[in-house]
């Protein structure tokens, strides 16, 4: 009996894990909300997504300084948390994603700022972090 017990133990811890990793599937099929602003273009310029250009390209997001990719004009918030220091980092993606006026506005210190973008995602976002890192690995 005390075998099972452990055995069920392990393998929810094991699927706890997993989870937070994130899942690239799941985040693939979130990602085409995200694609109506943000495009993912490699950097020798291959179009993995089509999308918009009201948001910066997300290719290399994932490790990446906030408000880095060159020719993209930046709200000023997101522009001096970067300068601060903001790395694109999952606990950072996520929160951000969440609510990215008040994410900005904590992390540069002022009561409030004004963000470019308005889209929330609440639920998932590990799931985006894997599927934009994982694009940024293999390609796709």
């Amino acid at each position: 009996m005390r075998i099972l017990y452990a055995t069920a133990a392990l393998l929810a811890a094991l699927s706890l894990s997993a989870l937070a990793e994130g899942d690239a599937d799941k985040g693939a099929k979130t990602f085409k909300k995200c694609k109506a602003c943000h495009a993912i273009v490699a950097d020798d310029g291959t179009t993995i997504v089509r999308g918009g250009r009201v948001g910066p390209n997300l290719y290399g997001v994932v490790g990446r300084r906030a408000a880095s990719v060159e020719e993209f004009k930046y709200g000023k918030g997101l522009v001096e948390a970067g300068e601060i220091g903001l790395v694109w980092d999952k606990e950072n993606f996520i929160e951000y994603l969440k609510n990215p006026p008040r994410f900005v506005a904590a992390y540069i210190g002022v009561p409030k700022v004004v963000a470019r973008m308005a889209f929330r995602l609440s639920k998932g976002g590990e799931d985006l972090y894997a599927y934009l890192k994982r694009v940024a690995e293999d390609g796709s």
